[in-house]
């Protein structure tokens, strides 16, 4: 499940690099670890929780320097274990140190997102319910952070917005209802290929929608009680999404509903860090 780096994301990597190194470099480990100085450190997760990120580290020590050597034992999508060696990295040392806080920050932040999906996965999935992410991404990696989601069991939105309609409050308030926006986008629509998805927010829009034969329906901010009863009016037509205050408290509330699916914006731009550690182990 490793993600394959292309030049858009290597690109975002050597900016990242270039972010903390400047034009000065690791002033640190020039002025304290000799130039010719080898060793070898070890990547530990100090937390329980699902890997991603292994290809983005690989790239990390690559971009600063070829001949450092990124061992991981792990895969995208692997559970790991708290105290778990996951990869040992070894070569320069002054290169080592250099690629550290860059290669964790990316690897924390992913494994943190995947573990975090794979928790609301394992709470929604037994009721046949999908986790999906949104667009409320860091800009920028967003690539990085969708493919966290899916390493952690979920499954992505739509990357853009140009690769799906998604009809919301705002377009509705635009045009002077849903009937109206529904219609204009299924008239414009060219490509059958291209889903058309509308945000409701009350039962009578959630039939209005059902009735103009969109593919999804997405329930906002509505209890589990209401949105049961949306899915009895929507019955069958078109699938049933919830977002809106979706934690892992009342993920199963809204699970056992008869929903096909929970979109969750926390999944990315609230979520914590695994935590992990680089520690030298032989210089």
């Amino acid at each position: 499940m490793n993600l394959k780096i292309d030049a858009k994301i290597r690109s975002r990597i050597k900016a990242a690099l270039q972010e903390d190194l400047g034009k000065s470099g690791d002033i640190t480990s020039l002025w304290t670890i000799p130039d010719q100085m080898h060793g070898k450190a070890e990547i530990i997760s100090r937390t329980s929780g699902v890997i991603c990120g292994v290809t983005v580290v690989e790239k990390v020590f690559a971009c600063l320097d070829k001949s450092v050597e990124t061992d991981f034992s792990v895969s995208d999508g692997d559970r790991v274990k708290s105290e778990q060696v996951v990869a040992t990295i070894s070569g320069s040392m002054r290169s080592i140190l250099a690629g550290e806080r860059t290669a964790l920050n990316y690897l924390t932040h992913l494994s943190g997102i995947a573990s975090l999906t794979r928790r609301f996965v394992d709470l929604a999935s037994p009721f046949g319910v999908s986790v999906l992410d949104t667009r409320k991404t860091t800009p920028l990696l967003r690539t990085l952070e969708k493919h966290a989601v899916v390493c952690g069991g979920g499954k992505n939105h739509r990357m853009g917005l140009y690769d799906m309609v998604l009809i919301k409050d705002n377009h509705i308030a635009a045009v002077g209802g849903v009937r109206q926006a529904i219609r204009a986008a299924k008239a414009s629509r060219e490509n059958e290929d291209i889903q058309i998805e509308v945000e409701v927010s009350t039962i009578q829009e959630a039939r209005i929608a059902a009735e103009e034969g969109v593919d999804i329906i997405l329930l906002d901010n509505m209890t589990p009680a209401i949105v049961r009863d949306a899915v009895e009016v929507i019955a069958g037509m078109a699938e049933v999404e919830v977002s809106g205050g979706i934690t892992l408290e009342n993920v199963h509330d809204y699970a056992i509903t008869g929903i096909d699916r929970v979109s969750i914006g926390s999944l990315t731009h609230s979520v914590h860090a695994l935590d992990m550690s680089l520690e030298i182990v032989q210089n």
